[in-house]
Formats: structure tokens, sequence, C-alpha cells
């Protein structure tokens, strides 16, 4: 099988947060195989830019040449360039090769610090005419045009003037509460939402989606595609460093968590085969209500059903125990999917839950165990929620945690007409939500 390779030319981060260090490892993540040219050695981490020294442009412009050399990449992506003499050597190279060319013109760091000499940026704008699209933050896009952004939409033409087929604004800078990014294509404008995170993170998200963009590009996508592709790469990638910062700063993004949902997927299916066979060799019964009960499991940041496993046949009583229909599958029940993708949203280490017979019993006994116990009523639910069929549990999953502040180990709500009564536990892992099962029965540990 052959592989795509995408280069990236930049400059070198020693925390890795930023740079060339960044577009590898996404690159690897998105599975193409990274190439690197340096133009730059930084001395910088999570708490900012401290020197910088610009390679030889004879030596860019040889690196370069030594890739097309011999395994020439399908896709490039440029960062920091420095100097004027470095852009104008790769430009010898890439108006001969006329490859795809992500061009993200990297002027300033994170906390402003300038990177780039005086001279550069008339070298930029003569690199842009070369570029499939460029990708320029607010600050960047006001430095390239010299003047301030007040209506982005506005800013695209002028940007889309200066020579690239395409741009993409990034509108992280701006105020609200998402994050917007804008394509022009020079026919009209698509705009790119995600929640905005609000947190001491973010210590090269600019590599990040260039680098995930150009890998998306090298691979047949549209330029929308791959721009969703790596604005949900990003976004992921920003949520999960809130919970696993790195540095004393701004702290890089956790790429990371996107393999760590890869490898989860197996790991997944095990936990709930050897949950449901736990829970299935105690007599059970009094446990499994009318519609039978099911046990899901998300992989880490689920972001859909099609990412939360379940038994597609549920676990049905069986004389006085029960036992699972079926091998665990993704995607196999949306009720169980949504209790927890809405759980998930307030506490990404919540990522299993069951259903289970609603009796007043069961929660006295959670009580007395030191369980947090909630409740919803569907009598509360508005009528345009109740109108969309699956949306309760996520609606009422949702008010639980939001009273609470926090996701409680038991939900119940008692019902309506056609609506058989409920509980449902949440926990870390499947194991964890049988075993606080268990104890309603025994009232002692499992």
């Amino acid at each position: 099988m052959s592989r795509i390779c995408v280069a990236t030319i930049a400059g070198s981060d020693p925390s890795g947060g930023a740079g060339l260090q960044t577009d590898l490892r996404v690159f690897t993540l998105l599975g193409a195989y990274g190439q690197t040219v340096i133009t730059a050695l930084t001395v910088q981490n999570s708490l900012g830019v401290k020197s910088w020294q610009p390679v030889a442009a004879e030596e860019v412009r040889a690196q370069l040449e030594a890739l097309f050399e011999d395994s020439p990449p399908q896709a490039l992506k440029t960062g920091m360039l420095g100097r004027a003499a470095n852009i104008l050597a790769i430009i010898e190279i890439l108006k001969v090769k006329k490859p795809l060319l992500v061009v993200d013109p990297v002027l300033l760091a994170k906390r402003g610090e300038k990177l780039f000499e005086k001279e550069m940026l008339e070298a930029l704008k003569k690199l842009l005419p070369l570029a499939t699209v460029i990708t320029p933050n607010l600050p960047e896009a006001e430095t390239l045009l010299g003047e301030k952004i007040t209506d982005p939409e506005k800013a695209l033409f002028k940007l889309k003037a200066l020579g690239p087929q395409n741009v993409i604004l990034k509108g992280g800078h701006l105020e609200g509460n998402e994050a917007l990014d804008f394509i022009f294509d020079g026919r009209g404008v698509t705009t790119l939402s995600a929640p905005k995170i609000q947190a001491q993170v973010g210590h090269g998200t600019g590599c990040t989606f260039s680098a995930a963009l150009t890998v998306g590009l090298a691979q047949g996508l549209s330029l929308l595609e791959a721009a969703q592709q790596a604005k949900n790469f990003v976004t992921l990638s920003l949520k999960a460093a809130t919970f696993s910062p790195l540095g004393k700063g701004i702290s890089p993004l956790d790429h990371l968590v996107h393999l760590d949902r890869l490898k989860a997927r197996h790991q997944v299916l095990v936990a709930l085969e050897e949950a449901a066979q736990f829970f299935c060799n105690f007599p059970v019964r009094d446990l499994i209500p009318e519609v039978q009960s099911n046990l899901g499991y998300a992989i880490p940041f689920a972001q859909n059903h099609q990412e939360v496993a379940a038994f597609p046949g549920r676990i049905v009583a069986c004389g006085e125990r029960a036992h699972p229909v079926g091998c665990p599958k993704f995607g196999a029940s949306r009720h169980i999917a949504n209790v927890i993708l809405a759980a998930l949203k307030f506490d990404p280490q919540i990522r299993a839950a069951m259903n289970i017979r609603f009796n007043e019993k069961f929660l006295e006994k959670a009580c007395k165990l030191g369980y947090q116990i909630a409740e919803f009523s569907r009598q509360e639910e508005p009528p345009e929620i109740k109108a969309q069929e699956g949306s309760t549990l996520s609606w009422g999953v949702t008010l639980v945690c939001r009273r609470l502040g926090r996701v409680p180990d038991f939900i119940a709500d008692r019902g309506e007409v056609g609506k058989e009564p409920m509980i449902r536990i949440l926990g870390k892992d499947p194991l964890e939500v049988v075993q606080k099962a268990l104890r309603l029965l025994t009232g002692g540990k499992r």
C-alpha cells in the first residue's frame, strides 16, 4: 500500500506544542507520512517564545529539493518562515513543482510575539498566489492586510485578492461563545462553527488546523470536507487538553486523544462483554424492567451514537438471571447512547450507563450506600423536545446535570402514559455500573 506523503515547511518548537513537531504528530494521527523542511529554530514553551533564529536560505532550499528528488510530497503546508530569503527560495521550487499548498501565515505566537523579520511580509505576499488555500487567524489577517478587521466576510475578499485559490479566515479571536471559521472560494462564503473552549489551552491551534487540513486535501477531500475534518480534530484536541493540560502557561492541544479513541474501540467491546457476563452470573431478575435492560460504553470524548457500544438485543431476563442478546456493537442503542452522550458533556470520565427497573426500594438503598441520586419528570419536558423522537433522555440527563453541577450515580424518572418508569445508572466503565446495580440487591460490595 502506497503512503500519502505530506510535508511541513516550518519552525521547530522544542516544547512540541507547535511548529513542525505538532505538524508531524497530526500528519501521523490522520494517516499520512510526514516530512519536514526546517526554517527556524525557536526557544519557546507554553509560557511563550524566548528567541528564534532562522535557518539559512540555502539550507531551506536544499531540504525542499531533497524531498522532491526522492519521495515528493502530495501536499505541503507552510508555517513559520521567518525571513524573506527563505520564502524566495521556497517560491522558486514550488513554482515548478506546483503541489497542493496550504499557507498558514505564522506571523505571531500565541502571546503575540513576532515570528518574522520586517522584510518578510512582502515576500510572503509573493507566496500567496501559489497557495491552494491560506489559513490566517484574525491578527495574522490584519497583519497581511495592514488594517483592522471589523467585518470578517469583507476581509475574505481582500485576502482572496492577494492571490490564493481559497481563503479560510479563522475567527477564534472573535467575541462570543462560538469559534467561527469563514471559508471563501471566490464564489460564496461558508461558515464552520464549534463551541469555543474557555480555558488556558491552545498553543499550536493554528498549526494543528492547517496540518489536518493539508492531510485532508492530500487524501482527496474537498476543501469544505477537509476544513470540517480539521476543525473537528482541533475542537476535540482542545477539549481533551482542558482535562490533561501540559506546561505552566498556555497548554498545547492534546492530539493523543485521537489515538486513545482509536485504541479504545476494541477495549470498549471487551469491557462490555466482561461486565455483562459478570452481571448475569447473579440472580438479577428483579433489576430487569419490562422493556429489558441495556449496558452501554463510549469511547473517550464520544461525539455521536456510533461511538457508543451496547447490546443490540439488550440484556433480557431469563429465569432468576439474565443474559445479553448478541455481541456488543457500536450504534446498537440510541436510548443508552443518549444518556451517555448527555452525561459526557458534563464529565468526560462518565462513559458508561445501564437502565434498570424503577423501584423506590432501589433508590432508598442507593441513598443508604452513599450514592448521589437525581430525578427528572417527563411532565416538565418542553413540547418542542417531546416532539423530537428520542430526545427525552438527552433532555432529562442534561437537566439533572445542570441542576446538580455534576453527573450523579443514579438518574430516575417515573415515566408517563406509554413510558415505563426507569432508573439509569452511570459510571466510568461498565464494570463500575453493574457493580452499582448489584449492590442494590445485596447492599454489599461486589
